[in-house]
């Protein structure tokens, strides 16, 4: 659900300091000057996919400065790609310099110091998400700072686009589509960078080791997303489905089966622990990507030899060993995606299977 702020309702005198405020509160603590001795009504319209949130800025000329004052009072790590659509902008942010003319975009890091200026009457719309949601290295992140990028040409086009097109229809997307959407998104402004530092098209092929890890990755960033699939996981990591079937070939599993089992151990995990009587079993199984209770408790048997609820065990041992206890651990076999073993029968007041 999107949300509204402006100062159109204030005098002219209370909106610096208003707009400051809802600045600030919107991305993080900046310094806000407005640059007109009667300030310009200013809005600001928000909305969230996931870690994602979308910002369409309205207002007047102005200077926005991120300080070492300010960082050191709010240390949290996030990145910031604005889409210039009226007006211009001057950016600074690592020793480089932008100007942005509508249909341009850049990045800003607020780990460190950064100041913008917006010389008129503008509109850009930002998208605003932790740092360590981009699979970028700091090395590559901080070549790209303060970069205008042309959203005409290119692979820069088609992360503008894509970004917009997210903004235009973000209101209308299901939880599950949004994640999924935000995540793509990344993916495609990662492509951009490593393009942008001359390694999307002369680096060395990807190794099949590589391909599996990076995978994974999404999968373990994802599992919890019941509409993960061959297709959804090939079209996010860049691969044909017949590719991302062949990496898991490679060490005797299938993509479904790598999915279930890790799906499988944290819910076996989660239903030792002490919340575990208040979610509920089938809660437990929706929380990790199981849409069928029955389905899942049939996977779970298959998997351990018994029932979900005969693996929590009586009333006075449920919730008894913690997560870490040497009992749950699982041989590399099957962490690796292989079959399971039955439960292990030395767990104290565990029924062997």
């Amino acid at each position: 659900m999107s949300q509204t702020l402006s100062t159109a309702p204030l005098a002219a005198s209370e909106r610096e300091e208003c707009w400051h405020d809802v600045v600030s509160r919107t991305f993080v603590p900046l310094d806000v000057t407005l640059l007109e001795k009667e300030p310009s009504p200013g809005t600001i319209v928000s909305e969230r996919l996931g870690e994602l949130r979308i910002v369409q800025v309205r207002a007047g000329p102005q200077a926005v400065t991120r300080s070492r004052r300010l960082i050191a009072r709010d240390d949290h790590e996030y990145l910031t790609l604005s889409i210039q659509q009226r007006g211009t902008a001057v950016t600074e942010q690592d020793g480089r310099r932008a100007r942005l003319h509508p249909g341009d975009f850049a990045l800003s890091d607020t780990s460190r110091p950064f100041r913008k200026l917006l010389e008129g009457e503008f509109a850009f719309t930002a998208f605003h998400f932790p740092r360590r949601e981009l699979h970028v290295g700091d090395e590559d992140l901080r070549a790209v700072t303060a970069t205008a990028f042309n959203g005409d040409r290119g692979s820069a086009a088609l992360v503008a686009t894509y970004f917009m097109g997210m903004a235009r229809g973000a209101a209308g997307f299901d939880d599950a589509v949004r994640r999924r959407v935000a995540v793509t998104a990344l993916d495609l402004l990662a492509v951009l960078i490593e393009e942008h530092r001359g390694r999307g098209g002369s680096r060395a092929p990807e190794t099949a080791e590589e391909g599996l890890a990076r995978v994974k990755d999404h999968i373990m960033r994802h599992l919890a997303d019941p509409g993960l699939s061959p297709a959804t996981i090939a079209a996010a990591t860049f691969m044909s489905v017949r590719r991302l079937h062949k990496l898991f070939e490679l060490e005797g599993a299938t993509v479904a089966g790598w999915i279930r089992t890790q799906r499988l151990e944290r819910c076996r995990r989660d239903l030792l622990r002490p919340t575990a009587l208040e979610i509920g079993v089938a809660g437990i199984a929706r929380r990790w990507g199981f849409v069928s209770p029955s389905h899942f408790s049939r996977a779970f048997r298959a998997a351990y030899g018994m029932s979900p609820r005969e693996w929590q065990g009586s009333p006075d041992t449920r919730g008894s060993l913690p997560a870490d206890h040497p009992g749950l651990r699982l041989p590399s076999r099957a962490r690796r995606g292989g079959p399971f073993p039955a439960a292990p029968s030395a767990v104290p007041g565990r029924p062997s299977p």
